[in-house]
């Protein structure tokens, strides 16, 4: 775990232009403290409930709410010295406030897509999640009690 800025800052585009083209579209999310902020388009492709073991130990709870995206349609509009990248930099890793903590998105799909913790997000997205998935390693304490699909890996 470690916090990265140089090469990180290159992955989005500057605020002023991300704000400027998107703004009819844009929702915006923070972390808890309130020391990151993060703008994205309300153009999300997917959205899941993952109930696998390594989402329910990085968010502490029973699933992680999620919405998969293009990287290029997220900016960070605040905080960018705050973050914290926890795995590989160069593959899939986890971006995280470094000061509270808060998971904002995982960045997964060789680079190409993030999933955004629906519960970060200040906005309500058009979309809701369609389905649970990996239910096979859910937390034998927790019951789904909606009419979702549940698949016991991705999909």
């Amino acid at each position: 775990m470690r916090s990265n800025q140089s090469e990180f800052d290159i992955q989005f585009v500057s605020v002023a232009s991300f704000i400027e083209k998107n703004v009819n579209s844009l929702l915006a999310g923070r972390c808890l403290c309130g020391a990151v902020h993060y703008a994205v388009k309300d153009e999300f492709v997917y959205a899941l409930n993952c109930h696998c073991s390594n989402c329910r130990r990085a968010t502490g709870s029973a699933f992680k709410s999620f919405a998969g995206i293009e990287r290029n349609k997220l900016g960070i509009t605040q905080g960018q010295a705050d973050l914290l990248i926890f795995g590989d930099e160069n593959a899939a890793h986890d971006v995280r406030c470094k000061i509270c903590g808060s998971l904002m998105f995982s960045v997964v799909r060789e680079g190409e897509f993030v999933h955004v913790t629906l519960g970060t997000l200040s906005d309500t997205p058009t979309i809701r999640p369609t389905a649970h998935i990996f239910v096979g390693s859910k937390a034998p304490w927790y019951a789904i009690t909606d009419q979702l699909p549940q698949h016991d890996e991705f999909g």
